[in-house]
């Protein structure tokens, strides 16, 4: 598929890996959390996370897609680790640049209930519960997020950012992923044809660890 681009904006545990698998599917090729080694002329030594790569295009090019050439669409453009939390879904800089540069690019952002989000986070490896309150990330700062209620201020607030940014743009799709008709929806906004829709990257049935 030639561009446009297509960019999920939805937080982690929104239904991200769906969304690559779906547009995976329809035959793109598509980087979701990691751009893997040997992937871009970029990426010869090591794995590197989409964010950093949409950043080092940014500041250092003036184009966040410049390094990413060859893939169709980024399913997870965030990273949250202890060393490193970038968050380029909240960045209207970031964003703007992007559709001034690739006017036609499709934005996507996968939805669910913020309180599945929230649950989903919190069971998540250590994600809900150590990564999120103790680390920095944009509206929620450390020592918030240890409770459900502070987690989905937090969500809730990124997507009316969202909402209010892409107000009336109809190349921004807000897809609620456990919506009956969202592969439908999916393939009229993208013009993919989306061959598969499901649940993907489901936790576990195990506690959370506190590691």
């Amino acid at each position: 598929m030639t561009k446009p681009w297509i960019i999920n904006l939805g937080l982690p545990k929104s239904g991200t890996t769906t969304l690559h698998m779906a547009l995976e599917s329809a035959g793109l090729k598509v980087a979701e959390h990691l751009v893997r080694k040997g992937s871009t002329r970029f990426t010869q030594e090591a794995d590197s996370p989409v964010s950093s790569e949409l950043y080092e295009g940014y500041y250092k090019r003036g184009d966040p897609l410049a390094r990413l050439a060859g893939f169709d669409a980024l399913a997870e453009i965030s990273i949250l680790q202890r060393h490193l939390s970038q968050w380029p879904q909240t960045d209207f800089g970031l964003l703007q640049t992007i559709r001034v540069l690739y006017p036609k690019t499709k934005f996507v952002a996968t939805w669910r209930d913020p309180e599945a989000i929230s649950d989903s986070m919190m069971r998540w490896r250590n994600l809900g519960t150590q990564r999120v309150p103790k680390l920095h990330i944009p509206g929620l700062p450390p020592g918030y997020g240890f409770t459900t209620d502070e987690q989905v201020r937090w969500i809730t607030a990124h997507y009316l950012f969202l909402e209010m940014m892409f107000a009336g743009d109809p190349n921004f799709l807000l897809l609620d992923v456990a919506a009956p008709d969202a592969p439908n929806q999916l393939a009229a906004f993208t013009g993919a044809p989306i061959a598969w829709w499901g649940k993907a990257n489901v936790n576990p049935d195990t506690a959370p660890t506190t590691v």
